[in-house]
């Protein structure tokens, strides 16, 4: 039976399964986890900053220069796996180039519910514009991107008063599919919270981004919220859900360029 544009729920589960169509997506993992923990023990003086009261309300600092840009990341792992610690990497091209860089932490599905863990990264975004003084950066110039349930996490950040425009990374936006797919047995999505949590139109500046060499549904999700917002989504040539983070962490990569151009 055709649950969404045609598939069936087999279909539908390949069509947004990430790791199996990476077949080395483990391996890829594991070294983001070996750069990132070496980065992170430069900078341990400003890990695991509490912005709320669950155990993963935390954001790991990592300065680059007292008057810059500051740029939030948010990790992904369709909202029920991973760790910031893992995502570490990703700050090394924005910082070559004087963007302090921060890493939000979230309560994960199914302990908490997308509405929640929607509420935490505002929450985050809010204790991390009034920190920045503290911390170090320009509180008028605080960013948000995102990879993955990262880049939904990013649309919906839009809305906080304090982020002045974002970057979202292979994101998801429909959640429909989310909510009917085997994603859904540990986020526990119902119609009404899919839809009230499928962003629609921003205010300020959100590019969209993805590798061009991700699963069709992917590449769809990033053109199809990208013509909703009136823009045009950017395709990475030669990059796959995971490659494609590899943009970031270079400080010449595609997407290290996207979040100097948003910040300029």
């Amino acid at each position: 039976m055709a649950l969404y544009r045609g598939m069936d729920r087999a279909a539908l589960d390949a069509a947004y399964n990430n790791a199996a169509a990476v077949k080395e997506s483990a391996q890829i993992v594991a070294d983001w986890e070996a750069r990132s923990a070496r980065l992170r023990a430069a900078h341990a003086q400003s890990m695991d900053l509490r912005y709320g009261k669950d155990e993963r309300n935390r954001i790991d600092y990592f300065p680059a220069r007292r008057d810059g840009p500051v740029l939030l990341f948010i990790h992904g792992g369709y909202w029920q796996h991973r760790a910031k610690e893992v995502f570490s990497f990703v700050a090394e091209g924005p910082l070559a180039w004087g963007i302090n860089v921060a890493l939000a932490g979230y309560t994960l599905a199914p302990q908490k519910r997308l509405d929640g863990i929607v509420a935490e990264i505002h929450a985050a975004c809010g204790w991390l514009a009034d920190s920045i003084p503290m911390l170090g950066g320009d509180p008028k110039q605080l960013f948000v991107s995102g990879w993955s349930a990262g880049g939904h996490l990013t649309a919906m950040a839009m809305g906080h008063r304090a982020v002045k425009g974002g970057l979202a990374i292979s994101g998801i936006y429909d959640l429909e599919p989310m909510r009917l797919s085997y994603i859904n047995d540990k986020l526990r999505l119902d119609e009404a919270e899919a839809k009230r949590n499928s962003p629609g139109p921003v205010d300020k500046p959100l590019t969209i981004a993805y590798g061009a060499d991700e699963l069709p549904e992917l590449c769809r999700q990033s053109e199809d919220y990208a013509k909703l917002l009136g823009t045009k989504a950017v395709g990475i040539a030669r990059c796959n859900h995971f490659s494609v983070l590899e943009q970031m962490a270079s400080p010449h990569g595609a997407l290290t360029a996207l979040v100097r151009k948003l910040a300029a």
